[in-house]
């Protein structure tokens, strides 16, 4: 059980159709809106033309923006919201200009971004972190695990610096002060003032024209206030100096942080993209750097974890409930031993073979099968009990006990895999997490049903106490007893 366990996928969720597919618009760090729009103007048109989509929408920024499609509904289309993901995926890698990254939506509320988010966090230099998140992006596009993989801190974002000559500014007489706030007046944007036509208020916004301030060489035709008022061009005493800084700087748990997010096909499941992760990080990153997660991913590996712990205490309630029916500690154990592993074992197997995945919703179906299946249990070793107190021996007694049960567990077993049936072969909305606790709970309830009329049995005989003949059976022994001596004299 534990290897099915351990080698199986992990998710927090499995995907559903949603009804909408949805893309991440990322443009160049120094765009424009202008320059944005006329590429981004493609995306409606490539997600218009799948003739399962009835809505498009877009929002459009200066650093980019998001869109997507909102489908027609499951019985006007034969294609899942997956399947159009991966055929807009391919289209949109096509357009110039913009980056598009088609997401689904989470299948969980409180999670937003991508699923792939894995932190690495250090008190170095924000540089040096990006680097080495780099070289595991890089990886990560190697191992083919990963749609899409990319950091959220980037050195790409140009930036001019007015440097001034103090010599030469104090040569020509001119005011530090008034010359950085022409500077600021002439490119910050900033209104100034209001007037008001018709009623109505406007902002007053001095600004150079966009013709003379599109590159950083123009800054040295500007003029600014020298002595006097009169106007001093800007490269008499000053010179540019340009470099490549973040767009911005990220922190998490208190530590400087760059962010690896990512997408995933369909066939790879968020927990096999994480612990990619994680065992690269492992080689690459040096003492003195930590990972973490956020979004799903933190969900995942938070969450996730605690499925053990509430199976342990599933089982534990349900030993003591048990033991305070039967009025003995060794029955709940033959009844939990001789089903509850075998059963749970045939559930895990088909996970580990890859036809659902250990989720939120497959952990509900297992807890749940823990109770359903250690029914059987309790069928065979109450009557095993029942009739070693009319004097049998505890082999006939289990044996006859079994025979004796099988119609009522088969009966139960087959009531069971009826009514979750339709969960296993579950299609449209929702369908993800109905599959996974069908599979959980039919799978599981057939195999352990078939071992349990073996298995307790075998357990029963060598754990199960001797139970003495009832009162009322001892008296009539005795009564016969006596009868026999009388007629004998």
């Amino acid at each position: 059980m534990a290897p099915f366990y351990i080698f199986s996928n992990h998710e927090l969720a499995p995907t559903e159709d949603q009804g909408f597919v949805f893309a991440i618009i990322q443009s160049a760090p120094n765009a424009t809106l202008e320059q944005t729009m006329l590429f981004a103007t493609k995306v409606s048109e490539v997600f218009g033309s799948f003739p399962e989509s009835d809505i498009t929408f877009q929002i459009t920024s200066p650093g980019g923006g998001f869109g997507g499609m909102v489908l027609k509904p499951w019985s006007q289309r034969k294609k899942t919201a997956e399947q159009l993901k991966m055929e807009a995926a391919a289209a949109l890698s096509k357009l110039p200009g913009v980056r598009m990254i088609p997401l689904s939506p989470p299948p969980l509320p409180g999670s937003e971004g991508f699923p792939v988010e894995f932190v690495i966090g250090s008190t170095g230099e924000p540089a040096q972190i990006a680097e080495l998140a780099g070289q595991l992006v890089g990886k990560a596009y190697a191992s083919g695990l990963f749609m899409y993989a990319d950091t959220d801190v980037k050195f790409d974002q140009p930036q001019t610096e007015v440097v001034f000559d103090r010599d030469k500014v104090r040569s020509l007489g001119v005011d530090m002060s008034q010359a950085g706030a022409d500077l600021s007046t002439l490119l910050g944007g900033n209104y100034v003032n209001r007037f008001s036509i018709q009623g109505r208020s406007y902002k007053v916004i001095p600004q150079v024209k966009r013709s003379e301030r599109l590159t950083a060489d123009q800054l040295k035709d500007i003029y600014v206030t020298g002595p006097e008022g009169r106007p001093v061009p800007l490269s008499t005493f000053a010179t540019l100096r340009t470099s490549t800084e973040p767009r911005e700087l990220k922190r998490f748990q208190q530590l400087n942080a760059v962010r690896i997010q990512g997408a995933i096909p369909p066939n790879v499941s968020l927990d096999q993209a994480l612990r990619f992760l994680e065992k690269e990080s492992k080689s690459l990153l040096p003492a003195g750097y930590s990972i973490d997660y956020a979004g799903e991913s933190r969900q995942l590996r938070t969450e996730g974890r605690k499925f053990l712990g509430v199976f342990v205490l599933s089982a534990i309630l349900i030993y003591l409930v048990l033991a305070a029916q039967f009025e003995s500690f060794r029955d709940p154990f033959i009844i939990l031993a001789g089903s509850v592993p075998l059963a749970l074992s045939g559930a895990l197997l088909f996970s580990f073979l890859g036809l659902t995945t250990l989720n939120i919703y497959s952990q509900v179906g297992l807890i749940t099968l823990v109770g359903l299946v250690s029914k059987n249990g309790i069928l065979i070793v109450e009557f095993a009990n029942k009739l070693q107190e009319q004097g049998k021996l505890p082999l006939n007694a289990i044996t006859e006990a079994a025979g004796t049960r099988l119609r009522p567990v088969l009966m139960t077993t087959a009531a069971t895999v009826v009514g979750h049936l339709t969960l296993v072969f579950a299609t449209g909305p929702g369908a993800g997490a109905r599959n996974s606790i069908g599979i959980m709970l039919v799978t599981g309830m057939i195999i352990g049903t078939g071992f349990t009329l073996f298995v307790v049995p075998s357990i029963y005989m060598l754990v199960a106490r001797r139970h003495a003949l009832a009162p009322s059976l001892r008296s009539g022994e005795a009564e016969s007893a006596e009868q026999l001596e009388a007629a004998a004299v």
